[in-house]
């Protein structure tokens, strides 16, 4: 009889294991003191790109997040609106990251607390979780921002 419980155990750790090897880790790390969002895929560094996080005063929340909700074509009703296209969402509050026209800002904490990043990297990355599945996503959202002005030229809206 304890032969067969040990057996049986075993048998299910090993295909725990497996089921475990075949799901994707997807991570996606912003770092707020670098403007810098990183993409892992099971330890792969996929992407390094620029973002744009919150300012101080809206500051992009830090910690680690699970997202639950993507948008292709998303567009703000608290920020009078602005475009959010590629939109994944990772907190009640309606923090995501998102693409931005605004491609000046980039390297730049000027949002209302959402991670901007170009339209191009933001379609890759959608593309990415749809397909890896948000609850094999991880956000992890590190460092501080310190107010700066927006990039010379146009005034870049803030959103």
């Amino acid at each position: 009889m304890f032969g067969r419980l040990v057996i049986s155990l075993a048998a299910f750790a090993v295909s725990l294991s497996i089921s475990q090897a075949g799901k994707a880790a997807l991570l996606i790390e912003i770092d707020k003191s670098a403007q810098q969002m990183t993409v892992t895929l099971n330890d792969e560094l996929l992407y390094t790109w620029p973002v744009s996080t919150g300012t101080e005063e809206y500051d992009t929340p830090g910690g680690t997040f699970i997202p639950f909700r993507m948008e292709i074509d998303h567009h703000s009703d608290e920020w009078d609106n602005a475009p959010m296209p590629y939109s994944i969402f990772f907190t009640e509050t309606g923090v995501a990251v998102h693409g931005t026209f605004e491609r000046r800002s980039l390297g730049h904490a000027v949002s209302h607390g959402c991670v901007r990043l170009s339209v191009k990297n933001a379609a890759v990355l959608w593309k990415l979780v749809k397909q890896e599945k948000m609850a094999n996503t991880s956000i992890v959202v590190t460092g501080d921002v310190f107010d700066e002005p927006p990039p010379r030229g146009r005034r870049s809206p803030l959103y």
